[in-house]
């Protein structure tokens, strides 16, 4: 009987450690949860502001950047300190730069990394031709150092998280335009220079309209739409590679609508602002071709770009449907901006 009594206390005993075990790792889990689900209702919060677009920059907002009374302004400094502006911005909005983020809620949010994208690829523009053009006297002059690496660091992926990251790699392209900067603004050093010539300008406005017009078409084929081959129009002699239908319907995927959408978006902010440092760097020019007006008009189009987006998702109704289409709304507006920009560039070309 003893024997059974122990017996039976201890089977006792090892029922209630499995049972507290058991309640243990119950307690576990439902902590474990509660922490995860505390952590995404955290996360998607923060998300909604990261996801705040920034507003316009002034000229001069880096600092140390705007001249102190009585200066004058050093040809081109405006437009570097405002390049040099809107990348910072690009890095260091609401959320830092986050189209490598690889934890949410950086990762979600698709359409940051395409506003990003959108500004990225201005800057990638405008970086070639301060190499190329803006910074040289002709074809056959040296090339300035420091925008030469420059270039090459704005070339790199936009989505390395480590080793090295790509923000540090744009941080140092930045870097190299402030020594571009201070270069400029030396007069006892004629080594790095920037010529505010009509063939200047005149090559940035063409790549830029080159991209506008691509984002144009992207953002029309919202709703698809049937279009002819004009790859060879104008020339009967021309040819290409492989052969293309004379008829095909052209239709952004519908996941991708919102990501053309929002790449727009950052273009067109980055553009509205270098456009207003064009006006003060380039204004002689202008004002010789009597363009001035006409670059302001080409300002007062993209603006309408930047208007705040109320509704919570990038609609795409038809386009004459009772639902809006905001990617026709911003096709249109770039639209008229593309030939604004082609207007003026006809205008440069005149003496």
């Amino acid at each position: 009987m003893k024997w059974k009594f122990w017996q039976s206390t201890d089977a006792n005993l090892g029922q209630t450690e499995a049972a507290d075990g058991k309640s243990s790792k119950s307690k576990l889990a439902r902590m474990a949860t509660a922490l995860i689900g505390l952590y995404l209702l955290i996360a998607i919060v923060v998300g909604v502001i990261w996801s705040i677009e920034p507003a316009g920059i002034d000229s001069f907002e880096s600092p140390g950047q705007e001249p102190t009374s009585g200066q004058s302004t050093v040809t081109g400094t405006t437009t570097t300190a405002t390049f040099i502006a809107v990348a910072e911005k690009m890095l260091n909005k609401t959320g830092g730069y986050l189209s490598n983020d690889v934890f949410p809620p950086g990762v979600w949010l698709d359409n940051m990394h395409n506003w990003e994208f959108g500004v990225l690829t201005l800057l990638r523009d405008t970086a070639r031709v301060y190499r190329n053009d803006i910074s040289r006297s002709q074809s056959q002059s040296a090339e300035n150092k420091n925008l030469a690496e420059a270039e090459g660091k704005f070339f790199f992926k936009n989505d390395s998280w480590f080793l090295p990251s790509t923000e540090n790699t744009y941080a140092e392209g930045i870097d190299f335009f402030k020594v571009y900067q201070q270069q400029l603004a030396n007069n006892q050093n004629n080594e790095a220079q920037f010529y505010a010539r009509a063939d200047n300008l005149q090559q940035w406005l063409a790549t830029t309209e080159t991209r506008l017009g691509s984002l144009s078409q992207r953002l029309s084929a919202s709703v698809g739409k049937r279009q002819l081959n004009t790859d060879l129009a104008g020339d009967s002699s021309a040819s290409q590679s492989t052969s293309a239908p004379n008829d095909q319907l052209v239709q952004t995927p519908w996941l991708e609508i919102d990501d053309v959408f929002y790449e727009a978006r950052g273009f067109t902010w980055a553009l509205l602002n270098l456009l207003k440092a064009v006006e003060t760097d380039f204004g002689e020019v202008l004002d010789k071709k009597a363009a001035r007006v006409s670059l302001r008009q080409i300002i007062r189009e993209l603006e309408p770009t930047q208007q705040t987006l109320w509704s919570p998702m990038v609609l795409n109704g038809d386009g004459f449907g009772i639902v809006a289409n905001h990617s026709l709304i911003m096709a249109s507006h770039i639209s008229r901006t593309n030939a604004a920009i082609t207007d003026l560039r006809t205008l440069l070309t005149q003496g």
